[in-house]
């Protein structure tokens, strides 16, 4: 069944083309990715296939059985007051009816009016057919860490937004959903649970994201949008790198030939000028398409990172017992850490765990409320954050590098101008004298980076760098950072990004000390999942006391003596082995299936070892 067909749409502003005479079309349970370097018009596609803009011309189909739903990169609700007002829409008396539930429900315990009330409360939700609603509202806002249902619209963040905006397209139950960076701004378990829940769907998807795993996962169709055309990749996003690469060499051979090509024709036309006659009618009309072939430009849009790495000295950073609290209630424990040079530390943890208001407190923007942070003197701090870049009004891009310096040394040790830097960071001559306002999403947050690496920092602290940057910059500041010689923190969603590039991590949990875990984000998961599968198994006391009264009173037998003295050495090999697989998962390597068969694998061997232990501790209370 067709859901949606898309049929030579256009669309410019200004003088800049987005794209031109694009045709595609979504059927029923194809889940799609839409991937293109930033400002290629994803974002202006999505609202265009939403309903709210208008291609120049063209035109988009929706079958008129197909419900969609939306989700913007900056969900606006207007004047609703409320979390369960701003989920259930244009439903106000439906609104009303479950947000008066839950406020008696949660009241019900201490005051008998509001037991009272519950009631008829509970009848008028039979009869409104409401229950269904509740769970599912309770349920999806609670998995996207939204718990205040009575909590207004107006008090929240515009990530919190972010997460109702999602609630709220999943719990309308649509054909068709189209979602512009549904992971930015979800804590990593929010995003696993999102993964599973659209991978698992019947929904027909249609998305915008920069999160490499999430692509994986969810997808079996990928769309590029490229030099105003889009190319379409039957597959997840292993595929789509795969056949992009083989797309690009024979775009490649074919200018080459078509270059060669147009030389000789253009010696004929020059050469025959009686030739053109209705004879040669043909060949003077493909001359005009050799020429356009030959001088496709085909400059891919890399962005370049070289830039000369400042001198760290042997003192980096020494942080002694701080801790920071607001309004009575402590966000961060007494913490301390001496970091060493070369150090790379991921920061996992829910939103609101406090992890911003740790890097606050490291680079002196906020102070803590008891201990001390101390700086080496030849550190220097660059701090990308999470925020939405603010660039002062009316200021062009240029303008902005030229406030923080004219020249850029690069790692040679040549200089360049500001221009010629921006136009490396794929920002053409002429996009540079456009004002930053212009710019998109994306494209602010990659100036922003920008400004933060050509002050030439030794100590990157980057919260959420992944949000809104394509994924052609993502890969190139991977490699970037990879070779960074100073030290790097990075806070950040994307489980890809933190794999490659982290050593060890420091996990935020509420009410807890910051706990320093060894090992990048996948190694972590696999240990917590273990512990609570280990966990789940020791909920009766009891039985297992008296399981051990009745084994000690045992003797091995001949074949559990062999199995004893052989259970030890098992252990050692699976363990050796459990400790290559991990070298091989923090080792750079860039293609996910690979990566996917080696966790897989480091899971099993995982596994055997709980059992042989657990086997092994059966056998030494007989010995």
């Amino acid at each position: 069944m067709n859901y949606l067909s898309v049929d030579n749409i256009s669309k410019s502003f200004g003088e800049r083309v987005l794209f031109k005479d694009i045709s595609f079309g979504i059927e029923q349970g194809q889940k799609v990715a839409l991937v293109g370097v930033n400002g290629s018009g994803k974002t202006t596609l999505l609202k265009i296939l939403a309903g709210l803009e208008v291609p120049e011309r063209g035109e988009v189909v929706i079958n008129n059985e197909v419900k969609i739903a939306y989700l913007e990169q900056q969900p606006e609700f207007g004047n609703t007051d409320n979390i369960i007002e701003a989920v259930l829409g244009g439903d106000r008396v439906l609104a009303k009816l479950i947000g008066d539930y839950e406020h008696h429900l949660a009241l019900a315990e201490t005051e008998p009016a509001s037991m009272e009330k519950l009631g008829s409360l509970i009848e008028e939700m039979d009869k409104a057919d409401a229950w269904t609603y509740e769970s599912q509202i309770k349920e999806i806002l609670g998995r996207l860490g939204v718990h205040d249902l009575e909590k207004k619209i107006s008090d929240m963040s515009g990530g919190q937004k972010k997460r109702v905006g999602l609630a709220k397209a999943l719990i309308e139950k649509p054909d068709l959903v189209i979602l512009d960076e549904p992971t930015n701004h979800l804590d990593l378990e929010a995003i696993e649970w999102l993964e599973n829940y659209l991978s698992s769907s019947q929904m027909g998807i249609i998305m915008v994201t920069h999160d490499r795993y999430f692509l994986e996962q969810v997808t079996n169709e990928i769309i590029e949008l490229d030099r105003e055309q889009v190319f379409r990749y039957s597959g997840n996003y292993s595929y789509f790198l795969e056949k992009k690469s083989e797309r690009e060499q024979i775009a490649f051979a074919e200018k080459d030939k078509a270059t060669n090509l147009f030389k000789k024709e253009l010696d004929w036309i020059r050469r025959q000028p009686k030739a053109r006659g209705t004879k040669a009618k043909y060949r003077v009309e493909a001359f005009e398409g050799i020429k356009e072939k030959a001088h496709e430009d085909l400059t891919k849009s890399e962005v370049e990172l070289d830039i000369n790495q400042r001198r760290i000295g042997k003192k980096i950073l020494e942080v002694e017992n701080i801790s920071k609290s607001f309004d009575g209630k402590v966000v961060v424990k007494p913490f301390s850490y001496v970091f060493k040079r070369g150090e790379r530390v991921g920061v996992v943890g829910k939103n609101g765990a406090g992890k911003s208001t740790f890097l606050n407190m490291l680079t002196g923007i906020l102070p803590p409320d008891q201990g001390t942070v101390d700086k080496g003197q030849t550190i220097v701090f660059g701090y990308y954050k999470q925020q939405e870049p603010n660039f002062k009004p009316g200021m062009k891009v240029i303008e902005v590098v030229q406030e923080v310096a004219e020249i850029v040394t690069l790692s040679s040790g040549a200089v360049v101008t500001a221009s010629k830097f921006l136009t490396q960071f794929n920002f053409s001559p002429k996009a540079q004298y456009d004002y930053v306002d212009k710019l998109s999403g994306g494209e602010k947050r990659r100036l922003q980076l920008l400004r933060v690496l050509i002050e030439n920092p030794n100590f990157l602290i980057l919260d959420e760098p992944t949000n809104d940057l394509d994924l052609i910059t993502l890969r190139t500041l991977e490699e970037f950072l990879m070779n960074f010689q100073g030290c790097l923190l990075i806070v950040s969603h994307d489980r890809y990004f933190m794999d490659r590039l982290v050593d060890h991590l420091f996990i935020f949990e509420k009410d807890k000390p910051i706990e320093d875990f060894n090992g990048n984000y996948t190694k972590y998961r696999n240990s917590e999942k273990a512990s609570k599968t280990i966990g789940s198994t020791d909920n009766k006391p009891k039985e297992v006391k008296a399981d051990k009264v009745k084994v000690t009173e045992q003797k091995l037998t001949y074949n559990e003596k062999r199995e004893f003295d052989q259970i030890e050495n098992e252990i050692k090999s699976l363990t050796d082995k459990k400790v290559e697989f991990e070298k091989l998962l923090i080792s750079g390597e860039s293609d996910h299936e690979v990566l996917t068969k080696w966790s897989l694998e480091l899971d099993e061997i995982k596994a055997k070892i709980d059992a042989k232990e657990l086997r092994w501790l059966e056998l030494s209370e007989k010995n």
